[in-house]
């Protein structure tokens, strides 16, 4: 079976061919069809198997380009989903002219989304949060809405996201098509695939887990500032011809290009902002050998096949085992061999036996190459660079007659005038690096101190060095989970999981320990967040309940502090949950 099998219209499957998708996955050759035919979806999928393609292409197909206001919406769990898939609708979309394609997520501004809503956008790609912002503002308009999926529907409910996602359906036409795409079917997606879709065609594709046995495949621990670090590491040592680095996002794959030229590599980024023919010229720069590392996100490097790829290097690990094996792949092609190196930060480790458990293939751990391996490689390339040059005898001697007569009006031996002109071909930067500072020594354990001298219970504990405890307005009474927390500020504020230190949850608020340098944008959008349903209300805390002011301009303790004896109780109605004003504590002396 082909694209053109499917029923797809020409400047799709020319869009196709240009990337090179030859064969429909096995999740697109059954969805296509089905979504073209205009029937519900429900389709139990991992990512990397070629679930985007199999709803993107169908709405690409049948666009209304007339109409302005939005005609697809797709939600994702997280804003790098949601780029990634903004990133294949514009591919897909290359040969149609004025597609608006607006990804509309947390950590970005609103007035370039408010810029492009008004100008008009045919597809919106959005997280639930920030899609809720703008119902709620007025400028998302879903009154003529065709087409709405849901992507990787169980990881929005495991964020908090479920309250969402059912207003956002609430918001939508009663006409529209649906498609749910999910890797697992807890019973809560059964009941929401009940809701909301309409006899939908149920579809499920196991994944593809298995990688080529002539891959080695190899983990390096290490802390994420120090990735680039072990990527130019591995570059010095690595005897590799042409490498594909996995970053996960856009800006990632921009940077880290950006840094390897900076140390004299010639790479170049591929990813959703580069034009096509930018993209084809940058694969046969690397197929020629004018360029040696292509750095690429997930969707960029579909379809890419290029033999002198020997070495792949995951910058970011991905979260799950298809797109593992599918970044994996584009080395060890047609029987060749092939080295996989995964960067894995100390919070990570889970992924790597998550993908050892489905590929049933163990990944070597190795060490970041010391700097005796880095000299020892240096020196060695620079012996083969002598080597070559001994081969120009005729250059050679001209350059031993100029030797010749230094060394006579010097006076300096010809070991000496070797040396220095090796200094001056070195240039400026060091041939060899210098040794690696010695571990500072442990702190010595301390003593355990007696129980008179330990902190009072309910003490807060000290954030850890560069982090801050924050406060949020959710907690147990909530149902709120650690993993909701932290699925949720990472979304809105662009955080990573390093930035995110302990988490403790309490009856009706948490707190958590962030980066002490937020910047103060950043503060404000996690402010906004939601989790739940709820405003979370992200503010610094101060270690005391916050005041606020009652009716009449005194100040009250917030019933959500820890400090008040009836916490949680509805503060509109009182303490007690009747008519009578709350009752305010009475102050210590110094509390003002």
């Amino acid at each position: 079976m082909t694209f053109s099998d499917l029923g797809l219209s020409q400047p799709v499957l020319k869009a196709l061919k240009d990337i090179g998708y030859e064969t429909p996955s096995a999740i697109q050759a059954a969805t296509i069809p089905t979504l073209l035919g205009g029937r519900d979806v429900v389709g139990m999928a991992q990512t990397g198997t070629g679930k985007t393609a199999a709803f993107a292409l169908p709405i690409i197909d049948r666009l209304d380009l007339s109409q302005k206001s939005p005609q697809a919406l797709v939600l994702a769990p997280t804003r790098e989903l949601a780029l990634q898939v903004c990133e294949a609708f514009t591919t897909y979309a290359a040969h149609l002219k004025d597609v608006h394609i607006l990804p509309v997520y947390g950590g970005q501004g609103y007035g370039v989304q408010l810029s492009a809503l008004r100008r008009g956008v045919h597809i919106v790609v959005g997280t639930p949060g920030r899609i809720i912002d703008h119902l709620e503002k007025g400028t998302l308009d879903l009154s003529e809405l065709q087409y709405l999926v849901l992507d990787e529907a169980d990881e929005m409910l495991k964020m908090g996201f479920a309250e969402d996602v059912e207003t956002i359906l609430a918001e939508t036409p009663e006409t529209k098509q649906v498609a749910l795409f999910s890797a697992t079917m807890p019973a809560q997606i059964r009941r929401m695939s009940k809701q909301y879709l309409h006899d939908p065609e149920e579809i499920t594709v196991k994944a593809k887990t298995q990688t080529s046995a002539n891959i080695t495949q190899r983990y390096l621990i290490t802390a994420w500032q120090q990735k680039m670090d072990a990527l130019t590491r591995i570059l010095e040592v690595e005897n590799f011809d042409g490498m594909i680095v996995f970053g996960r996002t856009r800006s990632v794959t921009e940077e880290i290009a950006e840094k390897l030229r900076a140390r004299g590599y010639s790479a170049a980024a591929i990813n959703g902002d580069i034009a096509q023919p930018q993209r084809e010229k940058t694969v046969n720069q690397l197929k020629s050998g004018k360029l040696d590392i292509l750095v690429a996100t997930d969707v960029a490097a579909r379809g890419l096949d290029v033999e002198r790829v020997s070495h792949v290097v995951n910058y970011d690990i991905p979260t799950d085992a298809e797109s593992y094996v599918h970044r994996i792949g584009r080395t060890g092609r047609a029987g060749r061999s092939g080295d996989a190196i995964s960067f894995v930060t100390p919070r990570e480790r889970g992924l790597v036996r998550m993908i050892e458990r489905a590929t049933r293939q163990e990944l070597t751990e190795m060490p970041l190459p010391s700097v005796d391996e880095v000299n020892e490689t240096r020196l060695s390339r620079f012996d083969d660079r002598i080597t070559a040059a001994l081969d120009e005898a005729e250059r050679i001697e001209r350059f031993r007659d100029i030797v010749a007569h230094y060394v006579r009006h010097h006076d300096v031996p010809e070991v000496d005038v070797a040396a220095a002109l090796a200094v001056v071909a070195q240039g400026e930067t060091p041939l060899l690096l210098e040794p690696d500072p010695e571990p500072a020594p442990a702190r010595e354990r301390r003593e355990r101190p007696e129980r008179g001298e330990r902190p009072e219970r309910g003490e807060r504990r000290t954030p850890r060095e560069g982090f801050a405890t924050y406060r949020i307005n959710v907690g147990k009474r909530q149902r709120v989970e650690p993993r909701q927390i932290v699925g949720a500020l990472a979304n809105e504020g662009g955080l990573r999981r390093d930035d995110f230190g302990a988490i403790k949850i309490m009856p009706d608020f948490s707190l958590v320990e962030l980066p002490a340098n937020l910047p103060a944008g950043a503060l404000d959008r996690l402010a906004d967040t939601r989790i739940s349903g709820q405003l979370i209300e992200l503010r610094p805390d101060t270690g005391r309940p916050q005041r606020r002011k009652d009716a009449t301009g005194g100040s009250y303790r917030d019933s959500r502090g820890s400090g008040d004896r009836y916490a949680g109780r509805s503060q509109s109605r009182g303490s007690y949950g009747d008519d009578r004003p709350a009752r305010k504590p009475r102050h210590k002396r110094g509390d003002g």
